[in-house]
């Protein structure tokens, strides 16, 4: 079977344990099929699960895309092409984002913190617009982390928040950061990978210790535990309790984007634009959503 069929085998399997029927075509809920001369989803940068309806949303440099429960492809979301670079959910229909704005726009070019409170449709300034532009953005309850670039300097900037975004201070990245994850137990410990190994923070991004891991790399952290992708592709997990890492396999090619859902499952999105899922703990690997 050739890789576009293994693909489409993959996503049916998915829906079959979803108890759906098959992929559908339309898209809902105020998803744009996309047109012949819309470029669609190129270089994924985040990954989310609303809690409202299950759908993956898929934050790109090209805009933000939705995939509904038995839907294989992703769909435009409110004809926007806002370059969302940092993208996180935080609850039903509310996510957190930053980057670039839609040229259409009359926004400064560094979007700082925006919220949207409709799943993607429309999105409102929280902070630090025209000064920052988040790649990585991580939050838990009140509190945010955000790592990306200072407009004035173009210099790295790793803030905090404690209230929401409204207020921020700054920290000490202990490298340039690829990725970041928060304890699932505790705001205030964190996990991050530099561009050569992992360190660890137990008090907020104040201090950071190295890790023994297998190498820099995408982190996700659910109550199941730590999960690394390498570069490679490879697959890592370290277990609550024993914090050992063991080898998991691989993906299917190098990760553009690693997160999770609500109910721990975990996201991977590939250079090409695939998005696969997993629901134990990256056991096993079924393609979510694929590129056109």
């Amino acid at each position: 079977m050739g890789t576009s069929g293994q693909r489409r085998l993959g996503c049916l399997v998915l829906l079959a344990v979803l108890g759906l029927a098959g992929c559908g075509e339309q898209a809902s809920d105020g998803g744009e099929t996309v047109p012949s001369n819309d470029p669609g989803p190129i270089h994924v940068h985040g990954l989310g699960i609303n809690p409202t309806d299950r759908a993956l949303f898929v934050a790109t440099h090209t805009g933000l895309f939705r995939a509904a429960v038995g839907e294989c492809r992703a769909h435009r979301v409110a004809d926007r092409y806002q370059d969302t670079m940092g993208f996180t959910v935080v609850g039903p229909d509310r996510f957190l984002g930053s980057g670039h704005p839609d040229l259409r726009e009359e926004l400064p070019p560094f979007l700082g913190l925006i919220e949207s409170r409709d799943a993607g449709k429309t999105w409102r300034t929280v902070s630090l617009q025209g000064r920052v532009d988040f790649h990585l953005l991580e939050a838990s309850g009140r509190r945010i982390y955000g790592y990306g670039s200072d407009f004035d300097s173009r210099q790295p900037r790793f803030l905090t928040s404690g209230d929401a975004g409204r207020r921020w201070s700054r920290l000490r990245a202990p490298e340039p950061l690829v990725s970041l994850a928060i304890s699932p137990g505790d705001s205030g410990t964190l996990i991050a990978s530099g561009e050569r190994r992992v360190f660890r923070s137990r008090d907020g991004g104040g201090s950071w210790v190295p890790v023994d891991a297998p190498g820099a790399g995408l982190l996700a952290w659910t109550r199941g535990g730590m999960f690394l992708v390498g570069l490679d592709g490879r697959f890592w997990r370290a277990a609550p309790q024993t914090r050992s890492w063991q080898a998991g396999g691989l993906v299917g090619g190098a990760p553009a984007a690693f997160d999770t859902g609500p109910d721990d499952e975990l996201l991977i999105a590939l250079h090409d634009g695939t998005v696969k899922q997993s629901a134990d703990a990256g056991r096993s690997w079924s393609v979510r959503s694929e590129p056109d």
